[in-house]
């Protein structure tokens, strides 16, 4: 079991199995997210940031998230640098988009950006708020009036875009690529799974840029704007 967690083989599978598992958790962040757009969209937002991270559950789930996170990145860069050594001297002539696309030969680099937005994100929101819960006052921070102050800063608001650009071109090619390892993507359900990866590989990363965006140019109803129910 240890040769074969340690193979290539091995490798690919856990990839494919944390992959499947971070594709179910963007689906429900994006689904959150999404929240601030619809009308009353402060209090849905608040209401299900709230179940989030108080629900014991989803708590426990969170801690296997935080392990998936961090397998998919350490065998993403082991076999990146593993194939990378197979082939110590590059092409004389490079076959570009012949053998395959620039983003599936380049998931290192992205998967590297992409945990650097993922960094930079969690410690504007997560961080913050969790600390709050378990070492300072007890309670939750207003999450969408700390987006409202956060995404004020035009850089950031870039940032937030480009990590979400680089999140889109790995997706492009790791949504169809986990279900492939899992053995998922026969020639029967290809060209579904192909059309659901591109659709997902767009929509999901446009629904977390409209967010910073929105809140930049004012176009979402101000955190004061909210009264809550007793």
């Amino acid at each position: 079991m240890n040769n074969f967690l340690t193979s290539s083989i091995g490798k690919k599978l856990i990839m494919g199995i944390t992959g499947v598992s971070l594709i179910g958790f963007l689906v429900v962040h994006c689904y959150i997210n999404a929240l601030i757009f619809l009308p009353d969209g402060i209090r849905r937002f608040l209401d299900a940031g709230h179940f989030m991270g108080t629900n014991p559950v989803v708590r426990t789930l969170e801690i296997g998230l935080f392990l998936g996170i961090i397998l998919h990145i350490v065998q993403g860069l082991m076999l990146t640098f593993q194939n990378k050594s197979k082939r110590p001297v590059g092409y004389n002539v490079s076959p570009g988009n012949k053998s395959s696309k620039w983003y599936s030969r380049s998931m290192g680099l992205l998967g590297t950006l992409v945990l650097l937005f993922l960094v930079m994100h969690l410690s504007h929101f997560w961080v913050p708020n969790r600390y709050e819960q378990h070492f300072g006052t007890g309670y939750e921070i207003n999450l969408y009036e700390k987006m409202e102050m956060v995404f004020q800063d035009p850089i950031v608001v870039l940032v937030y875009v480009l990590g979400c650009i680089s999140l889109a071109w790995h997706l492009l090619h790791g949504f169809w690529s986990a279900f492939q390892t899992l053995g998922l993507y026969t020639p029967k359900y290809a060209p579904l799974i192909k059309g659901l990866g591109t659709a997902f590989s767009i929509i999901v990363p446009l629904i977390f840029i409209a967010m910073p965006v929105a809140f930049y140019f004012g176009w979402l109803p101000p955190a004061s704007s909210y009264v809550p129910s007793h």
